[in-house]
């Protein structure tokens, strides 16, 4: 048992010494290249994971008869959702051949997202409750899309389960330390919980920066001003009063949010313009 519980605890750190840093994207115009701590997860398990979690999604709004309910309403999204994609290139020459999905499901929750892989989902309440302007609609859109092109699922995941291979070597050297193989299998235990939680836990702070400056770029090439971001977002902040809808609950702060976005908006309104122009 002894030889076996060092044998674990030396694959958990060989597993995370073997782990390296890599830039999921270019870094376009608004300069993101930020080094990512994905490599326990592969982008397949990551895409595959979001699949299926958004194909039961689907299937149960489906069911409910709360999928795409109002036709103009999903080709509203459908149109600003391509013609963001037609921009992904930029950032990953590997997504606009992702399998894209894009849909809207009726809730009053305000909020959207985009999973691994290009699977799109707008809540009613965000276009009911906002009222967002194609521009503003663009600036939410590009922000989700943005979060699929960072891998920042594959991320979480990956942080994860660089807990569980923590949590293994330790629970090793708990079995070791006390000779007791509860406490090591509760440590195991402990590790099982981190990892069902990774697919579905919020961003951080600074994946939330990331979308914001990626998102921002996209919707300027795409041909929408980069100043509805402002109005956007600062329309998201008022309709939630004491408590931010579930799209802010782990976003940077306004004050925080604002100035990053001021501060970007002039290196990609150069974009914004030549794209009005080929539109001409």
């Amino acid at each position: 048992m002894k030889s076996i519980r060092l044998i674990l605890m030396t694959l958990a750190l060989l597993q995370l010494a073997s782990c390296t840093t890599i830039s999921t994207t270019s870094s376009g115009n608004v300069g993101v290249n930020r080094k990512q701590y994905v490599g326990l997860v592969t982008e397949e398990e990551a895409v595959q994971q979001s699949a299926l979690a958004y194909q039961q999604t689907v299937k149960d709004a489906q069911a409910k008869k709360l999928l795409n309910t109002d036709s103009a309403e999903t080709r509203r999204v459908r149109n600003i959702a391509n013609k963001l994609i037609a921009h992904v290139g930029v950032f990953r020459p590997d997504a606009p051949n992702w399998k894209w999905e894009v849909n809207v499901q009726e809730s009053k929750e305000i909020n959207a997202y985009c999973m691994a892989g290009g699977k799109i989902m707008v809540y009613t309440g965000l276009l009911d409750q906002i009222k967002p302007t194609d521009d503003e609609l663009a600036a939410v859109m590009g922000h989700e899309i943005a979060h699929a092109l960072r891998e920042h699922v594959r991320e979480r995941m990956s942080r994860a389960k660089a807990q569980q291979y923590g949590l293994l070597g330790l629970a090793a050297v708990v079995g070791l330390s006390s000779k007791n193989a509860d406490n090591a299998l509760q440590t195991l235990a402990l590790g099982g919980t981190v990892a069902a939680l990774a697919l579905t836990l919020p961003n951080s702070r600074t994946a939330e920066h990331e979308a914001d400056q990626i998102g921002l770029e996209l919707a300027a090439r795409a041909g929408y001003d980069p100043n509805a971001a402002l109005s956007l977002w600062q329309k998201m902040s008022a309709v939630g009063g004491e408590k931010p809808p579930e799209i802010l609950s782990t976003h940077p702060s306004d004050e925080s949010r604002m100035a990053d976005i001021k501060r970007l908006i002039p290196a990609v309104m150069p974009l914004y313009e030549q794209a009005k122009k080929q539109r001409q």
